[in-house]
Parts: C-alpha cells; sequence; structure tokens
C-alpha cells in the first residue's frame, strides 16, 4: 500500500472513511500515516450506534478491520457473500476487500470497530480465525466489549505510549476471538440460544444450583445434551462453570474478617468441609486454608 492510497489525519473533523448515518458515536484517531515498516499500529476505532438508514459501501478500505456487532441487525456483504448481522458477529476487510454495511430499519445495528495496520496485521487476523473478508462468531455476544472500550478510552485519551498500549490490546482483542469464537460449522441459531439461555440461568442462579441434573431440570434439557452444549461453546461443562463462579464467591467470602472454613462451605451449600475444600482447590489451585494466608 503506497503513501498516496493512506488517509491523511483530518484535524477536528471525521475522516471520509467513517459513516455519519450514526448517533452517540465514540471514536479516536491516533496516526492515520503510520509508517510502511511498522510491526503493528492501531490508527482508530470506536463504537457507532447505527442510524436506520446506515449503509456503507466500498470497494476496498486502506486499512485492515475488524467489526464487533453487540446488538441490532442488518446485513453485510463480505468478498461477494452475503450476512446477517446479528449480536456477537465479527467481521474483517481491508485494502482489496469489498464490502457493503447496511442497518435493519426496524433494529439498527450497534457496533465496535477498530482500524490498524503493519507488518503483523495480516498474522494477528490470521492468529483469531478471521483473516481478511472472513466473518466469525462469538457464543456470548458481549464477550470482547470490555476490551474494546478499554481500546477507545486509551485512544481517546492519546497519553505518550497510548500507541503502543493500543496495539497490545488489539493483541488482545485477537486472543480473546480466538478463545471464544464459535467454528463456523457450529454456528446452529437453536442450539447456540439453548447455550446462552443456560449459561445465563447458571450465573443468575448459582448460589443456590448444586448438581448439574438440577440445571438441567430448571434448563429443561437432557443433562447429556446440557453437556454437549457446553463443550461445543464453552469447552468446559456446566457443573465446572459453576464450581468456579460458586469458588470466586467464596474466595471473597474467606476474605472477610473472622470468616471460618466451614462457616464459608455451608454458605456455599457444601455440608461437608472436606468437599468444599477440595472444590475450592480444584479450582483454584490452593486449598481454603492456603488462601487465606495469602491474604
Amino acid at each position: 500500500m503506497s503513501d498516496s492510497k493512506k488517509p491523511k489525519p483530518v484535524a477536528n473533523s471525521t475522516p471520509e472513511f467513517f459513516s455519519r448515518q450514526v448517533s452517540d458515536a465514540r471514536r479516536f484517531y491516533l496516526n492515520l500515516n503510520p509508517p510502511k515498516s511498522i510491526a503493528l499500529a492501531v490508527v482508530s476505532g470506536g463504537f457507532e450506534h447505527c442510524l436506520s438508514n446506515y449503509r456503507i459501501q466500498r470497494s476496498a478500505f486502506p486499512f485492515f478491520a475488524i467489526d464487533y456487532v453487540v446488538r441490532g441487525s442488518g446485513t453485510l456483504r463480505l468478498n461477494h457473500k452475503q450476512y446477517r448481522l446479528q449480536p456477537g458477529l465479527l467481521f474483517s476487510y481491508g485494502p482489496g476487500i469489498p464490502h457493503t454495511i447496511s442497518a435493519d430499519p426496524e433494529a439498527a445495528p450497534s457496533k465496535y470497530f477498530l482500524n490498524f495496520y503493519g507488518l503483523q496485521s495480516k498474522a494477528i487476523l490470521r492468529s483469531c480465525h478471521l483473516k481478511p473478508g472472513t466473518v466469525s462468531q462469538l457464543a456470548l455476544p458481549h464477550e470482547l466489549q470490555n476490551l474494546f472500550d478499554e481500546l477507545i478510552h486509551c485512544g481517546q485519551r492519546g497519553r505518550p505510549g497510548a500507541s503502543e498500549l493500543c496495539a497490545k490490546l488489539l493483541e488482545c482483542v485477537a486472543m480473546r476471538i480466538a478463545e471464544s469464537r464459535i467454528p463456523e460449522e457450529s454456528v446452529e441459531t437453536l442450539s447456540l440460544l439453548s447455550y446462552q439461555h443456560c449459561r445465563k440461568h447458571i450465573e443468575e442462579n448459582f448460589e443456590r444450583l448444586k448438581t448439574l441434573d438440577q440445571i438441567a431440570g430448571e434448563c429443561h434439557l437432557d443433562g447429556a445434551y446440557l453437556c454437549r452444549l457446553f463443550q461445543r461453546y464453552d469447552h468446559q461443562s456446566p457443573y465446572k462453570f459453576l464450581m468456579r463462579l460458586k469458588m470466586n464467591l467464596a474466595a471473597e467470602w474467606l476474605e472477610q474478617p473472622g470468616a471460618l472454613v466451614k462457616q464459608v462451605a455451608e454458605r456455599a451449600g457444601f455440608r461437608d468441609q472436606f468437599h468444599f475444600s477440595r472444590a475450592f482447590k480444584n479450582v483454584l489451585g490452593v486449598s481454603p486454608n492456603t488462601f487465606r494466608r495469602l491474604r
């Protein structure tokens, strides 16, 4: 990509490659003309609430980009293929990648975006199975929000070192995508919705839930099917997820002055202190008594 094809910095205005068909946009701009030899540089990014008439049509884009939908719906035509915009969808584009993004007028999407450049850009996208011109889906639609919000916060403040920090955060985004993405052949709407419903039920009721059978019964699913859902979308069993939530809360209780392991075990729903201690160590790597000494 030659320097003449890169957009130049525009003072106090919106660069022409950003849409104005948005509301409540939060954007940041760093160096929009990075050196050709740079390893990796985030040049801009942000968050947009798209208007009902939102539409972007480009034959290419000067930088590599990741867009991340968190609400709403619409249509994406990317590299001559068509996709439905939905929460949790990620897509990438860049130089030589034609794309059209259109809002659903009845439920216009909200999305994050991140634009970057450098010799490592393609490797970053390959590492998270999102090479330019492809899409991916997260099992949990809001999995990446905190990282994107931190990128916006860092970029808008523009302090010394912001460029280096944003580049590291981009690497973290790629790692999280690689960890959380759903293989394309596993994206089945009904099973994904079932998984999301069950995970939410566990998160909201983990203090009283005790067994896999109890979770499955309250979610109206067979226990074996519930385990398959979690293996497909979460790479862990629902019981292991339940225990991690319980033990993280138990750790907070153990940090309170005068807390006794026996009392915390009972509060966490364990009648047997030994069983509680074994579960605590399985999750956090140390026994409750050792944990208390670490404070």
